[in-house]
């Protein structure tokens, strides 16, 4: 088992430290009252262009870390550096300029249902461009009408484009989420068991969309995993946490899913 093992290769601990790294976190605690300490003393680094599963059991802590590298949720100690700015600093437009360059694709899409793919799509520029004042700009300018179409291209559903929400499959209604959080033209990915509610083949299909993403697009990709398979085949790096610590930060092709089994007991 590679327990907290790091590769010299990728140096990922000095890139923590001199400060190269995308996302930096350092020594992050969050507790819940009658639970504990959900997130204990996790430290970790991202680099710009990396592939990062994040694996652990039920209440291991994961949902957790993601919400507090975005500041969703307040860590009660630590540092955050995302994209060079010290998040635990930033005011809430700062905070809000900065959520603009991360992408966010939830197990639950969270698409509008009666309205088009297209429209769904074009939903995902208002983030860059300042709130839903922006909402008839971004339909009558040419510009953003074009980069939807391209969006949906990139994920395979250009066809779908004058479909409404609720009509889709749910492979197809991810995907759709996908090409909204395109539209941000984010600098990172952040995904939250992006496939846990779609059946194998399809889960497979959208890991694929996004591997094609972060090596085409070089879009750094950070996501949440319960499957062991996806987090060897759909990453370059593999974090694990275990009742709030982080035990494992290292790369996926030194693991077998038998291996990475030994976290849940």
């Amino acid at each position: 088992m590679h327990m907290l093992v790091q590769s010299d290769s990728l140096s990922f601990a000095e890139h923590v430290k001199d400060g190269s790294a995308c996302l930096r976190v350092n020594s992050l605690l969050k507790t819940y009252q009658g639970r504990g300490n959900v997130i204990e003393d996790v430290s970790f680094g991202i680099m710009p262009g990396e592939a990062v599963a994040l694996i652990g059991g039920n209440g291991s802590g994961k949902s957790t870390l993601l919400k507090c590298c975005l500041r969703l949720i307040e860590p009660d100690r630590g540092e955050i550096e995302f994209l060079n700015q010290k998040i635990l600093d930033l005011n809430r437009a700062q905070l809000r300029v900065l959520r603009s360059r991360v992408g966010l694709v939830f197990q639950h899409h969270n698409l509008i249902p009666r309205l088009s793919v297209f429209s769904n799509v074009i939903l995902g520029a208002i983030g860059r461009k300042g709130g839903l004042r922006t909402w008839r700009h971004c339909f009558s300018t040419r510009e953003i009408r074009e980069e939807a179409m391209a969006c949906l291209e990139k994920v395979g559903l250009p066809h779908l484009a004058a479909s409404r929400a609720d009509m889709l499959s749910g492979g197809e209604s991810q995907r759709v989420a996908i090409a909204r959080a395109l539209m941000q033209r984010p600098d990172f990915l952040i995904a939250d068991e992006p496939v846990a509610s779609l059946d194998p083949r399809v889960g497979r299909e959208v890991m694929e969309l996004f591997m094609e993403l972060n090596e085409q697009e070089r879009i750094t990709f950070f996501y949440v995993s319960h499957d062991l398979d996806h987090a060897i085949q759909y990453s370059n790096r593999i974090l694990a946490l275990q009742h709030g610590r982080l035990i494992i930060d290292d790369r996926s092709s030194l693991f077998t899913k038998g291996e990475l089994r030994e976290i849940y007991h």
